[in-house]
């Protein structure tokens, strides 16, 4: 209090009247592990951003820069409890801003935030779940190969994709998504109570809108960037501080994943093709939205 009082006589305005700070965190990518030579979007990946962030010393906000397609319901329901559980315990108010994508998870990330804004010709929406996969049932008989497979547990080699699909698997599978989208609607019901003005049915089938039909039902609060929104909020003079993770010299670098990194000899043949695969599975949530 002394010190305040002294800055306080002092003839320097930005003593007297220092500009608000606030703290910027990215969540850009797909959400999940996504393999060997490739780094997804996880709680591991974010906690250390989120956790300086929010005890940054007086700061009035903290700003989630989110551009994701979505991917594991699980970290996506990880990260954005935390984000309401520091914001919570540090009494802070969250904003989200929503770049090319907020969709399916990039939404649920969203909807951690007190207020969520976005452009207008960003893609909002997308809450739903979705499994995918491929089938070959007709691929090791075309070719003279005998698969062995022993189980314990009956259920336990279900939807083998070797196998012709078993409606009762089937089943097991939509129940499961089911119950996902439930948790889903549930966490966008209660994070955007009272704001959406849509009707709920088209709102909760998996498609998704631009910013400006996002706005009209309800998804965001508003049109605009960060640096706009901060501005008009918090002042010009506002100063924006981005919160980044720790790289390593190789992943700067190179931007190989974490697991890559435990030295360049454990890269071998099958870190790369799973790194091949996972890039392609990242190219196909984004291609998804026409990104």
């Amino acid at each position: 209090m002394k010190l305040k009082k002294l800055l306080s006589k002092l003839p320097i305005e930005r003593f007297r009247n220092p500009p608000a700070k606030v703290a910027v965190v990215a969540l850009n990518g797909v959400i999940g592990a996504a393999g060997p030579m490739r780094s997804g979007l996880t709680l591991a990946t974010v906690e250390d951003q989120l956790t300086e962030a929010f005890k940054m010393d007086g700061i009035k906000a903290v700003a989630l820069s989110i551009n994701s397609p979505g991917g594991s319901p699980v970290q996506s329901d990880l990260i954005g409890r935390m984000v309401r559980d520091l914001a919570d315990k540090h009494e802070v108010k969250v904003y989200a801003f929503c770049e090319d994508v907020a969709a399916s998870g990039g939404y649920w990330l969203a909807c951690a935030a007190d207020e969520i804004y976005a452009m207008e010709s960003s893609v909002i929406g997308s809450i739903g779940v979705i499994s995918s996969g491929f089938g070959f049932p007709e691929l090791l008989k075309k070719h003279g190969i005998e698969r062995r497979v022993r189980t314990a547990g009956d259920l336990k080699s279900t939807l083998d994709p070797f196998e012709k699909e078993n409606p009762k698997d089937v089943k097991r599978l939509k129940d499961l998504l089911t119950q996902i989208h439930e948790n889903f609607i549930d966490w966008v019901k209660g994070r955007r109570a009272g704001k959406l003005s849509h009707d709920e049915k088209e709102i909760f089938s998996g498609q998704f809108w631009t910013g400006t039909t996002a706005k009209e039902y309800g998804l965001i609060d508003g049109l605009g960037s960060l640096h706009q929104i901060m501005r008009f909020e918090y002042g010009d003079k506002v100063k924006l501080i981005k919160v980044e993770g720790k790289k390593s010299w190789l992943k700067a670098k190179f931007g190989l994943g974490g697991e890559a990194l435990a030295g360049l000899g454990g890269v071998n043949a099958a870190d790369i093709a799973g790194g091949m695969m996972a890039a392609v599975e990242e190219r196909a949530h984004w291609d998804r939205y026409g990104l």
